[in-house]
């Protein structure tokens, strides 16, 4: 079997690199998706004199679990086999790692996420998951 990761964000790009990977699937007619949303952990050292890690897990689980909310229909109606996960961590990293530990063959994703800078071609985590994976990544504008 084929097997897609398709990092989502709730972003539009990310949107459309599901909408492609989904096209990519069905071509293969044995693959399946890999969704998954990275939650970038909070850093500031003062929240966690305020927040226990149990609430923090939970807000980043919350988070993780809006972004593949929308994308859920999508998925369902698509007939591709798939699998979602919320993970917590440093994206690009938790990105490649999800693609070594699930023997992932490619990685479909948007060229910007949510919190891109407009003008920019790339965002900053699309550059460095491409400077750092060991399969083709696809790039979706």
């Amino acid at each position: 079997m084929y097997k897609i990761l398709v990092p989502v964000d709730g972003s539009d790009s990310a949107a459309r690199a599901l909408e492609a990977a989904l096209e990519m699937a069905h071509r293969f007619q044995d693959a399946e998706l890999h969704v998954v949303t990275v939650q970038s952990p909070i850093i500031s050292g003062n929240v966690s004199r305020f927040f226990s890690p149990e609430v923090l897990d939970a807000y980043y689980q919350d988070e993780g679990q809006n972004a593949l909310l929308s994308i859920s229909p999508q998925l369902e109606a698509s007939n591709v086999p798939y699998t979602k996960e919320v993970i917590v961590g440093d994206i690009a990293e938790e990105i490649n790692h999800y693609v070594s530990e699930h023997g992932c063959q490619h990685i479909v994703m948007g060229t910007r996420g949510l919190s891109a800078m407009p003008s920019l071609i790339m965002g900053s985590v699309t550059s460095k998951v491409i400077h750092q994976a060991k399969v083709p990544v696809t790039l979706i504008k």
